[in-house]
């Protein structure tokens, strides 16, 4: 099993494919390394060196008491990418696609293209969620993310126990009612291309909106679907992608 050490922490990362690089971060409790591996990465990995990694405390890596705010997370990802040709390109998914812009905005050098996948602003709509018990989340997520998650038998129950620890443990869900809103004056100093893909059924549209017409030159692309498209829409979102990498 891949592992890297960086910042201090066990880190669980994979890498598939060959050719530019690409990293793909997933969201919060629920995602991993799974979120991508199974649905969109294979996709890309047919033209891309594509590299996932569970963010810090989420799926195989280290569970640090601490540092789940999108800052620390960037810098984590900056620690994670250090060997890879650069510029490279970055897909984030809900949380994740925060720790993608806010890396975005720090190292403009480093990211040739941008995805943001349903990236909720403000980061505190994500409140509400990661204050709710784990089986009380699970069974407040769209039908096929459940089904998709009851597939997984006892992965699923070690999940859980996981988000559990997560929450009960760990600083997360302070650092995430605390991660301010990303103003318009960042987001119209972001200088890379940027693609921002949402559900026409996800409460984080709005947010997509408000990115596509504040970067110079994003594009907002609506898929059916909601909040996780890579579960709604894995084709759709996979051509998306692919469109906006070979632009």
């Amino acid at each position: 099993m891949p592992r890297r050490l960086a910042r201090g922490i066990d880190f669980h990362v994979q890498d598939l494919g060959a050719g530019p690089p690409v990293v793909m971060l997933h969201g919060l409790l629920l995602g991993s390394v799974a979120t991508w591996f199974f649905t969109v990465a294979p996709t890309l990995a047919a033209t891309h060196h594509v590299r996932l990694f569970d963010l810090r405390g989420h799926g195989l890596s280290e569970r640090p008491q601490r540092g789940y705010g999108t800052a620390e997370m960037a810098l984590d990802l900056d620690a994670l990418t250090t060997d890879l040709d650069e510029p490279f390109a970055l897909v984030g998914h809900s949380y994740g696609a925060l720790v993608a812009l806010r890396f975005a905005l720090d190292h403009p050098a480093r990211v040739a293209r941008l995805v943001l996948v349903d990236a909720p602003l403000p980061p505190s709509e994500l409140a509400p969620l990661v204050a709710m018990k784990p089986d009380v989340l699970l069974a407040a997520l769209p039908e096929a993310v459940q089904q998709a998650a009851a597939r997984g038998g006892r992965q699923i129950r070690r999940l859980l126990a996981s988000v559990g620890a997560l929450l009960q443990d760990t600083s997360l869900a302070a650092d995430v009612a605390a991660e301010p809103d990303v103003p318009d004056e960042a987001l119209v100093s972001l200088v890379c291309p940027t693609l921002c893909v949402y559900g026409d059924a996800s409460p984080c549209l709005p947010a997509g909106q408000r990115i596509a017409r504040l970067v110079p030159g994003a594009r907002l692309v609506v898929l059916r679907g909601g909040h996780f498209l890579h579960v709604d829409a894995p084709g759709p979102l996979a051509a998306a992608i692919q469109e906006h990498l070979r632009a």
